[in-house]
């Protein structure tokens, strides 16, 4: 079985960067796909960006394509977030998300391993 354990997030002002870490234990690493989710208050859990098992594979939301990258490094089991240019929308608590194989699509019910998410707060 895989756990998440994510690092990162915090305050920083509009147009700044931040990096997410989303550390994984277990052997199978490399066979799971994840998935990066935010969820803002009031609203639903949204999926930014996933990668696949490979890494070959990058999905983004139109509201952060050229401005978030998510990346993994199978020798490390980490997968990496990085997010430039922040707005104040972007507030909201991150997500690492991970399933076996291929997720059928970009939705948290695809999905099945979670990590304790991280808060991040852009400042205007």
């Amino acid at each position: 079985q895989v756990q998440l354990v994510e690092s990162g997030g915090g305050l920083v002002q509009a147009g700044g960067s931040l990096r997410l870490s989303c550390a994984a234990s277990g052997r199978t690493f490399s066979n799971f796909a994840f998935g990066w989710f935010r969820q803002a208050p009031g609203k639903e859990r949204e999926c930014v960006a996933s990668i696949s098992w490979t890494g070959a594979f990058t999905y983004y939301a139109d509201s952060v394509k050229g401005r978030f990258t998510i990346s993994r490094d199978n020798a490390k089991n980490t997968v990496t977030r990085q997010m430039n240019s922040l707005k104040p929308e972007d507030t909201a608590i991150y997500y690492c998300a991970a399933t076996l194989g291929t997720p059928i699509a970009p939705l948290a019910k695809a999905y099945n391993l979670w990590g304790q998410g991280t808060q991040v707060t852009v400042s205007s």
